[in-house]
């Protein structure tokens, strides 16, 4: 699985039993403390593993640092990649580091899969329940922070769903055997459902008042304190996408929001899907179903 699919890592199969499953993010801060930084980066670039069904193992740091970036910062990122990787089982085994007016950071991440049980954008099916195991609304609330415009409580509830490994989620998908996965990152919630649509040739319904967001998602919507990427998305994908006439167009934009670290979506079958939801409290692994997957193309949001 390389450049002709739509998914979020490499496959590589190995053997019949073995595949491995390689993946590359990172992104310039979103987050003000050096030390949730670099565990949000580590969290976001396993979460591509995550999605496909994967076990990480490995991983390498990649960073761009500031000749003149303060010791107690550069460490402070690098500690939390690498305290953020040990949870999730993963060995960091060196990387690269080269100079930048910015900082950068993030991971090269190796998996494995067994090839048989793989996940992928195009495994949805007919009647597959749409679940989401993070809330949305960190985009709109990271650039609220950076305008100096955000809560302290609003940002401290970000960070935390940022970085959450999707590691449970991702083995309850394995658990119930299913094949339809992403995680929602900067293409958004919609973008990356339309990913899903497309590539399993379905369409998908999705109800925005079971939708999740965290607490200031909509505070800020209304200040209009969206990232640029926001408005790509909306331009990139809205043409495939139907709302409701009574949505206004902050919740429209919701949406659009492009989030770091997100959770994964998931197509759960109708018949599982009350077993899934029972298995996933006793797990503590939070789940919300949003939507239903449905004949035809695009997606159409209920209010």
């Amino acid at each position: 699985m390389g450049l002709r699919e739509p998914d979020d890592a490499a496959v590589w199969r190995l053997d019949e039993d073995r595949a491995l499953v390689v993946t590359t993010d990172f992104f310039t801060p979103v987050v003000d403390d050096a030390y949730d930084y670099g565990a949000i980066a580590a969290a976001n670039s396993l979460s591509d593993v995550y999605a496909m069904g994967g076990r990480p193992f490995l991983a390498l740091n990649i960073a761009a640092l500031p000749d003149d970036l303060p010791q107690e910062i550069s460490s402070g990122i690098i500690r939390g990649g690498a305290e953020k990787a040990r949870e999730a089982g993963v060995v960091i085994a060196g990387g690269h580091t080269v100079k930048d007016k910015e900082p950068k950071y993030g991971l090269i991440a190796i998996g494995f899969v067994d090839p048989r049980k793989m996940l992928s954008k195009g495994g949805l099916k007919l009647g597959d329940g749409l679940v989401l195991t993070k809330p949305l609304g960190f985009g709109v609330t990271t650039t609220a922070l950076k305008r100096e415009q955000a809560d302290e409580q609003d940002v401290r509830e970000a960070v935390d769903w940022m970085k959450r490994l999707n590691k449970a989620a991702s083995q309850l998908a394995l658990e119930f055997g299913l094949r339809g996965a992403t995680d929602i990152t900067g293409y958004s919630l919609l973008g990356h459902g339309l990913e899903m649509a497309e590539a399993s040739g379905v369409a998908l319904q999705l109800d925005f008042s079971k939708i999740p967001f965290i607490a200031g998602a909509r505070k800020y919507a209304e200040k209009g304190t969206f990232p640029g990427g926001a408005f790509d998305n909306q331009k990139h994908f809205e043409s495939n996408v139907k709302f409701a006439n009574t949505m206004d167009e902050e919740n429209r934009m919701l949406l659009f929001d492009p989030q770091t670290s997100g959770g994964l979506l998931l197509g759960v079958p109708h018949e599982q899907l009350d077993s899934f939801l029972k298995r996933s409290k006793e797990l503590g692994q939070p789940v919300w179903t949003i939507g239903e997957v449905k004949s035809g193309s695009g997606i159409f949001v209920n209010n």
